[in-house]
């Protein structure tokens, strides 16, 4: 299925991005709204993917400092193509805007994965809504989709 991905404003776009975001992260993986809604939202560059039907099915959000995050699908719509199609759609707009590496803040159990697929650790674990994670980097013209499911 193919889907349209389009870069949003986060202040007319707010309601279908915090839809989504509230069904995958904050009631799926229990995810406190105060620590999934932050400051961040208002200054990142938003992306929404959009079904055949007009209808918007996945987020991901991208920070000023390259912090690549909040990538939520609907549950219907979780296949490997949609989380390619976005991931490749940011990746062409963080180059495009000047960015040569992205940042995420992997749960511990995935970091094998995404350092088979160039990403590197930077910095300490650390905790976010009570979950360790390790934050990765990787240039941006090396970065595979690949590893990339919803990463919070």
């Amino acid at each position: 299925m193919p889907y349209r991905i389009h870069q949003v404003d986060w202040g007319s776009q707010d309601n279908p991005i915090r839809q989504i975001r509230e069904r995958v992260f904050v009631f799926e993986l229990n995810i406190p709204k105060n620590v999934e809604f932050d400051e961040r939202d208002t200054s990142a560059l938003h992306f929404v993917a959009y079904d055949e039907h007009g209808e918007p099915v996945a987020t991901a959000r991208l920070c000023q400092d390259g912090l690549l995050g909040r990538i939520a699908v609907l549950p219907e719509h979780r296949n490997r193509g949609i989380y390619t199609e976005i991931l490749k759609f940011v990746l062409s707009n963080a180059a495009n805007c000047g960015f040569e590496s992205i940042c995420i803040n992997c749960v511990l159990d995935e970091v094998e994965r995404f350092k088979k697929n160039g990403f590197s650790p930077c910095g300490c674990v650390f905790m976010e809504a009570g979950i360790p994670r390790q934050r990765l980097e990787c240039p941006v013209s090396r970065c595979d989709s690949s590893p990339f499911t919803m990463v919070h």
